[in-house]
């Protein structure tokens, strides 16, 4: 019997490929631009300042993000971390290598978290929330993006019907995204108030599936499942993705679609002071008096 939860992705690879890709993972990172600039307007739209603040994830360049926004003057001391040692190396200091599924931070030690896509490939991320949450000082903010479930939902299909037409069957090739779960929930269990979830949907166009895939490569958010097939990928599967690829999710200019599904999530550390929600039977006003209309007993009809 353990109670380690359930251990979906080799979370060594991903270290591994991570490191590899590193040195041009900049180029790479447009997605975790967005979801970070997402975060930023958030933080904007808060009326206080944040004294202590880390970054988990997200890759280079986001520093720079930062200082191009006003958010910059809200934020006092920051670091920012990266699970793979080669990419935190080129993070701005201080940087830290660790892994999120063990934050090595001090409770009630930040003012603000902010987590872009780095989450989603996460073997118990309820556990990482509640880290997250024990990390922040009472009434500190956490805001966080990862890959939906819907993500790269044209690659998936294509690799699973090309493989079942070659092989007679299908091996997971794109790893399931965490992204399905119910994010404002899982926040709310973990222990955040007033926890909110919303989902950006992108779709980027490429020339063919090669150009998608080295992308994926690039950004190093390729398979990781530790379940995953150990044949690599023969030529002819590729060549029969790629045609079954562009006959369903090409565009009359022959450029094919790929969908993202960005799962943005936030909410705040408990606080005495915070807006709570009122027990019920607590009202004083009759919602028909609110609404400026007529009350009607459950025996009568409306207008009659």
């Amino acid at each position: 019997m353990t109670d380690l939860p359930p251990q979906l992705f080799d979370r060594a690879l991903l270290k591994h490929r991570r490191n590899r890709a590193a040195g041009n993972l900049s180029h790479y990172s447009f997605l975790a631009k967005r979801a970070f600039d997402d975060m930023l307007d958030r933080v904007e739209s808060i009326t206080r300042d944040f004294d202590r603040a880390l970054i988990l994830g997200g890759g280079p360049d986001l520093r720079e993000e930062l200082a191009q926004r006003s958010a910059a003057g809200k934020i006092g001391w920051l670091a920012q971390s990266d699970l793979a040692p080669a990419v935190a190396a080129r993070l701005g200091h201080p940087a830290l290598a660790i892994d999120e599924e063990y934050l090595p931070v001090a409770e009630h030690s930040l003012d603000l978290v902010l987590a872009p896509m780095n989450l989603h490939w996460t073997n118990d991320l309820p556990g990482v929330l509640v880290q997250i949450n024990r990390a922040l000082k009472p009434d500190g903010f956490f805001a966080g993006a990862l890959f939906g479930g819907a993500s790269l939902t044209e690659l998936r299909q294509s690799l699973m019907t090309a493989e079942s037409e070659l092989t007679g069957g299908a091996s997971a090739r794109v790893s399931p995204l965490a992204g399905t779960f119910d994010m404002a929930a899982l926040l709310q269990r973990a222990g955040f108030a007033m926890p909110v979830a919303d989902i950006d949907r992108v779709t980027v166009r490429y020339d063919n599936v090669f150009k998608l895939m080295h992308d994926l490569r690039g950004m190093g958010e390729t398979n990781i499942l530790a379940e995953r097939s150990r044949k690599p990928a023969t030529r002819a599967l590729m060549m029969r993705t790629a045609e079954i690829y562009a006959d369903r999710f090409a565009d009359a200019d022959g450029r094919i679609r790929a969908s993202f599904e960005i799962v943005h999530f936030g909410g705040w550390a408990p606080h005495p002071d915070q807006p709570r929600a009122k027990r019920p039977g607590s009202a004083t006003t009759r919602l028909a008096d609110a609404l400026g209309v007529k009350e009607h007993s459950a025996g009568e009809k409306a207008g009659g």
